[in-house]
C-alpha cells in the first residue's frame, strides 16, 4: 500500500505540473482527491492493514494529500497569473496617443437667431411667454376678431383636430390668453412653432415659427410701436439700417402695417437680396384692434396697445444668406457645421 501511495505522488506530481490551464488541474484534483479518486480508494482499504501498520499507512497518505493540494493550488495560481499577464499584454493601451476628439455640438440656426432676439426684446422690458402648439378656435380666431365665416378658418388653410380644436396657425393665441389672466401693462414677446397647411418650397413650410410682440398699457400710439421695431431692427442688422411702414390689413389691428428694412446687402442700392428695390419685407404690425381689448375684458377707451409678428424663418435666412427653406429643417450635419 505504501509503494502505491508513492505512485500516487509521483504520478500526481508530474500532472501538475504539466497542466496547461485550470480545467486540466481540477481534473488531476477530482482523480486523486475526489469522492472516488485514486487517494480515496486507497484510503478505503485501511481497514485491512494491521494495528500497527494502519497509524503509518495514514501518515503518509495524509502527506500525500496536503502535498497534492498544495501543489494543485500553486499551479493553479501560477497559470492564473500567466493567463492574466498574457490579456494585459495583449490588452496594452499607449496612452501617449492622442485620444478620439468627441464631437463638439452646437446650437441650431433657428436658436441662434432667437436667442438674439430674446435678448434684444429683453433688453427693452419684455417678458417671454409660451403656450399650447393644440389650441382652440376661440383663441385661434374668434378672440382675434376673425369670425366664423373668415376666410383663415378655411380647412384647406387651417389644421383642424375637431371642429374646435386645431393646430395653431400664429402664436397670437398665447397673447389673448396673457391679457385675459393680466391686466395692464402689458409687454410680452411670444416665440414658437405655427402650422398652416402650406405645401413645402423652398420658402413655405406646413411648420414654421413666429414671434409675436404685444405691448398694452395707457397712452400707447403708433410712434411707440415704430420706435420699438426700429430698435430692434438696427440691434439685429446695425445702426445703418433704415425701416419704413407701408399701410396694410390684419383684422386684429388696426391700423395695420407691413414694415420694410433696407437691404443689408446692398445697403438699400439694389440687389437680387431685394430684388432691385433696395427694401426687404421684414414683419407685420399695428395697432390692436379695440374689438379685441375688449374681447380680453380690456377698457380700449383707456388702454391702447399695438402687436407684430416676425418669422423666425425669414429672419434666419436672411441672417445667413440661405435661400431654401427646407435645409433648415433637414438636419444635415454638412450644412449645420457651417453656423459654429
Amino acid at each position: 500500500m505504501k509503494q502505491a501511495l508513492e505512485t500516487i505522488r509521483r504520478t500526481a506530481d508530474e500532472l501538475i505540473a504539466a497542466a496547461a490551464d485550470e480545467r486540466a488541474v481540477e481534473d488531476l484534483r477530482v482523480r486523486f482527491l475526489g469522492k472516488k479518486g485514486e487517494l480515496t480508494a486507497i484510503l478505503k482499504q485501511m481497514g485491512k492493514l494491521s494495528a500497527e501498520e494502519r497509524p503509518v499507512v495514514g501518515a503518509l497518505a495524509n502527506e500525500i494529500r496536503e502535498e497534492i493540494t498544495e501543489q494543485i493550488a500553486l499551479r493553479t495560481k501560477a497559470l492564473a497569473d500567466a493567463a492574466l499577464t498574457a490579456r494585459l499584454a495583449s490588452e496594452t493601451i499607449d496612452v501617449t496617443l492622442p485620444g478620439n476628439r468627441p464631437a463638439q455640438g452646437m446650437r441650431h440656426p433657428f436658436e441662434q437667431v432667437l436667442g438674439e432676439l430674446k435678448q434684444i426684446f429683453l433688453g427693452m422690458g419684455f417678458d417671454v411667454v409660451a403656450g399650447p402648439e393644440i389650441e382652440y378656435d376661440h383663441y385661434n380666431f374668434e378672440m382675434l376678431n376673425m369670425p366664423k365665416s373668415h376666410p383663415a378658418r378655411d380647412t384647406q388653410d387651417t389644421f383642424y383636430i375637431t371642429e374646435n380644436m386645431l393646430l395653431r396657425t400664429q402664436t397670437s393665441p398665447m397673447q389673448i390668453r396673457t391679457m385675459e389672466a393680466q391686466k395692464p401693462p402689458i409687454r410680452i414677446i411670444c416665440p414658437g412653432r405655427v402650422y398652416r397647411s402650406d405645401a413645402v418650397d423652398a420658402t413655405h413650410s406646413p411648420i414654421f415659427h413666429q414671434i409675436e410682440g404685444l405691448v398694452v398699457d395707457k397712452d400707447i400710439t403708433f410712434s411707440d410701436l415704430k420706435g420699438t421695431l426700429e430698435v430692434f431692427i438696427k440691434k439685429l442688422y446695425g445702426e445703418d439700417t433704415k425701416v419704413r411702414f407701408r399701410p396694410h390689413h390684419f383684422p386684429y389691428t388696426e391700423p395695420s402695417a407691413e414694415m420694410d428694412m433696407s437691404c443689408f446687402k446692398c445697403g438699400g442700392k439694389g440687389c437680387s437680396m431685394c430684388k432691385g428695390e433696395g427694401w426687404i419685407e421684414i414683419l407685420g404690425c399695428g395697432m390692436v384692434h379695440p374689438k379685441v381689448l375688449e374681447n380680453c375684458g380690456i377698457d380700449p377707451e383707456v388702454y391702447s396697445g399695438y402687436a407684430f409678428g416676425i418669422g423666425l424663418e425669414r429672419i434666419t435666412m436672411m441672417r445667413y444668406g440661405i435661400d431654401d427653406m427646407r435645409l433648415l429643417y433637414e438636419n444635415d450635419l454638412r450644412f449645420l457645421r457651417q453656423f459654429k
